[in-house]
């Protein structure tokens, strides 16, 4: 051990305590740069998060934002849905009446189809009998007329009596004094083709009992044939 009067003692003292110094300077050095590098990298940490929190923000805010336009959008599709559903079911309403107007149509097509086939029954039915009636017109003609001097008129009713075609039969050489004179009866043919006595002149009383019999039995020939044995019978009285 150096000896405390060693005039070199000082010397190695203060190089001792110059060496702890330096050694504390350094480790002291050391320190601070680390402290340094833990501050910086505590900056850059800081600032990471930083700089990840602003853009998080951003993204949210922009994500936010998607949403309030797709709410804003989902909105305007609802109401559009709902005028869509609205027009739908006025549509629906609109063919489903149509529906029952086209059936109702069907139905009073059918009806007209059957009234018409009726109706085409009916005029095949007149026609015939109108065919059967000139048939027996034409008889009368040749018997009345070419025999014993009958004269056959057409003519067209104006009173309300009988409307439509009228036939006027004419007889001659009924009176023996006046072979000339004519005596007429005038029959009118209704709607349904049956005779209608319209009047004579002169006036026979059994008109009504001849056209009941002419009725019955649709005999033209025959009626036309009592009338003149009328008209004679009336003529000698």
């Amino acid at each position: 051990m150096t000896s405390i009067t060693d005039p070199n003692v000082s010397d190695v003292f203060a190089s001792a305590m110059e060496e702890i110094h330096n050694k504390q300077l350094k480790t002291f050095g050391e320190i601070i740069d680390v402290t340094t590098e833990l501050c910086q990298s505590h900056r850059q940490v800081v600032k990471s998060a930083h700089d990840s929190c602003l853009k998080k923000c951003k993204d949210d805010e922009m994500l936010f934002e998607t949403i309030r336009t797709f709410e804003r959008d989902l909105v305007q599709k609802n109401a559009s849905l709902k005028r869509k559903q609205l027009a739908i079911s006025e549509m629906i309403s609109e063919i489903q009446q149509k529906e029952m107007q086209k059936d109702d149509i069907i139905q009073k097509l059918d009806k007209l189809k059957q009234e018409q086939a009726k109706r085409k029954e009916l005029i095949e039915s007149q026609n015939k009998t109108n065919k059967n009636r000139l048939r027996n017109l034409q008889k009368a003609r040749v018997v009345f007329q070419d025999h014993l001097d009958m004269e056959m008129r057409t003519i067209f009713g104006k009173t309300q009596l009988v409307k439509g075609e009228k036939l006027q039969f004419v007889f001659r050489n009924i009176s023996p004094s006046d072979q000339d004179s004519a005596y007429v009866v005038t029959i009118g043919i209704k709607e349904d083709g049956s005779y209608q006595i319209v009047s004579s002149d002169p006036v026979l009383k059994c008109l009504s009992v001849l056209e009941s019999r002419l009725q019955e039995t649709n005999n033209l020939p025959a009626f036309l044939a009592n009338v003149r044995k009328e008209f004679i019978s009336l003529a000698r009285c």
